[in-house]
């Protein structure tokens, strides 16, 4: 995508579409996900959703894995005690996902892995199906950190936010 193109699709796109495509209920399951995973693994889910970058933002040429590892860094995603954190985070303007990986479980998982649950939610939003997209995305995630930061069975803090953040 050009950077004007980009430049259109933030400057007119995806700020109303926010509260249409996650609804409270929508962000209520999506917790409910990412809480009910968490207590199978060690690793840290956190879902970051952000309608549009500013105009100036996209002139300086920041793309949205950029963003997604500012995101990654203002949130405290990289903060865990077990380096698990993961980052899913969905640029609606642009239609982009990026998952960021922590280095604990980008020592263990691959890109392609990530790249897979990316590529699986944008074929359901592109669909209209935003819950679909985003809960399968929440469990394919539970399903790698369960193979590779499995739960040792001692109690753990919840160090992130279950409940998606609205940017």
């Amino acid at each position: 995508m050009t950077r004007m193109r980009r430049l259109l699709a933030n400057l007119f796109g995806g700020w109303f579409q926010l509260p249409r495509r996650f609804p409270a209920a929508l962000l209520d399951d999506m917790a409910t996900a990412v809480a009910a995973g968490e207590r199978t693994h060690r690793g840290e889910i956190c879902f970051a959703i952000e309608s549009r970058l500013s105009p100036l933002a996209v002139l300086d040429g920041l793309d949205a894995p950029a963003r997604a590892q500012q995101v990654f860094a203002q949130l405290r995603v990289w903060d865990t005690e077990c380096n698990s954190g993961v980052l899913f985070y969905v640029l609606m303007a642009e239609h982009r996902i990026e998952i960021v990986a922590d280095r604990g479980i980008a020592a263990k998982v691959a890109a392609g892995e990530w790249d897979a649950i990316c590529a699986h939610m944008r074929e359901c939003y592109a669909r209209g199906e935003w819950r679909n997209g985003s809960v399968a995305g929440i469990a394919a995630a539970n399903v790698l950190l369960q193979r590779h930061f499995p739960d040792g069975g001692e109690p753990r803090p919840d160090e992130l936010r279950d409940r998606p953040i609205l940017l």
